[in-house]
């Protein structure tokens, strides 16, 4: 149990530089520092996680991670892709065609936002795109 104990001290301290720093969020490094300080280890060395404690540990770094990319960081999930924030640009509002109808319809002005961006690495792209997979 003694170098569980060391090594959970030695992450603490490396995820409190790297957030001093303003260094970019690590969803890989955040789940194992925290993954970390909830492991015990039993006396035939086997280490223990609660499914409880494990699952609040995911759900919260996916929270930090959607919050990092709230304000302008792009998060990178392994394998599953990249979060990132896109600003929408503002709309006038004008007139405009209802394809259907033809009739001439009145287009709402939008004000300028910000909304969450997921992007998809090329290799689950491909997966999905190749039929023998369908």
């Amino acid at each position: 149990m003694k170098k569980a104990k060391k090594a959970t001290k030695a992450t603490k301290t490396t995820a409190k530089k790297t957030a001093k720093k303003g260094g970019k969020f690590s969803v890989i490094n955040e789940l194992h520092n925290a993954i970390l300080t909830i492991a015990t280890a039993s006396k035939n060395g086997l280490v223990k996680v609660k499914r409880s404690e494990l699952k609040n540990v995911i759900e919260n770094t996916f929270t930090q991670g959607a919050k990092k990319a709230a304000s302008g960081e792009r998060v990178r999930f392994p394998i599953i892709g990249v979060l990132a924030r896109r600003d929408v640009k503002s709309r006038k509002a004008g007139k405009g065609l209802n394809p259907f109808t033809g009739e001439e319809i009145m287009i709402k002005a939008r004000p300028e936002s910000k909304k969450p961006r997921w992007s998809f690495p090329k290799t689950l792209k491909e997966t999905f795109a190749d039929k023998k997979n369908w």
